[in-house]
């Protein structure tokens, strides 16, 4: 009779030309679009790393051990797929009288003209994000999803008009693809 436990397990394939390595509790995984890396120190799991797999084991029998286990299991899968094709996010450049300019200045974005603002606004981007402008489009690719999408939203959030009756000023720049 054996005495050992047996605790939820998850294994996600690594396709090829996708390396995945573990430093500590850091994974990162590196691919065709990039790379990409997520610390999962503050979880209950343990990662393991073979040849092409990584494993997600959760460290005891309890219910909310299995949900954080499968939890990290889909941060593992959205890093592999990132670094596979990507993410991307278009948003679109709205405004009724004052045109909003946009540039791109460093690792930031700056929002000049904003409903007639005389001080521009910024916008952080996180990561390895690349953002370009298409006309009244702002595409914001890359291979970490939560990379793009923090970008996306610090975007979005940057030109969130406060004070206002939101019906009346629609001016913004506003998320409307998620791919």
């Amino acid at each position: 009779m054996s005495t050992e436990q047996k605790f939820y397990s998850e294994s996600i394939e690594v396709p090829s030309g996708v390396k995945a390595s573990l430093q500590g509790s850091t994974l990162k995984v590196k691919g065709p679009k990039g790379e990409c890396q997520k610390d999962f120190s503050k979880m209950k799991v343990r990662l393991d790393v073979k040849e092409k797999a990584v494993t997600v084991t959760a460290t005891s029998k309890r219910r909310d051990n299995y949900a954080v286990t499968r939890a990290v299991a889909m941060h593992v899968k959205n890093l592999i797929n990132g670094t596979v094709s990507g993410y991307s996010y278009s948003l679109k450049i709205v405004y009724s009288h004052f045109p909003i300019q946009i540039n791109i200045k460093d690792n930031k974005v700056k929002i000049d003209n904003f409903i007639g603002e005389k001080f521009p606004r910024y916008a952080d981007i996180v990561g390895n994000t690349k953002v370009r402008i298409e006309g009244d489009d702002v595409i914001v690719e890359g291979p970490c999803k939560e990379g793009v999408g923090q970008t996306a939203a610090n975007i979005e959030n940057a030109t969130r008009i406060k004070e206002k009756d939101p019906r009346v000023f629609l001016d913004g720049v506003f998320i409307y693809a998620k791919a």
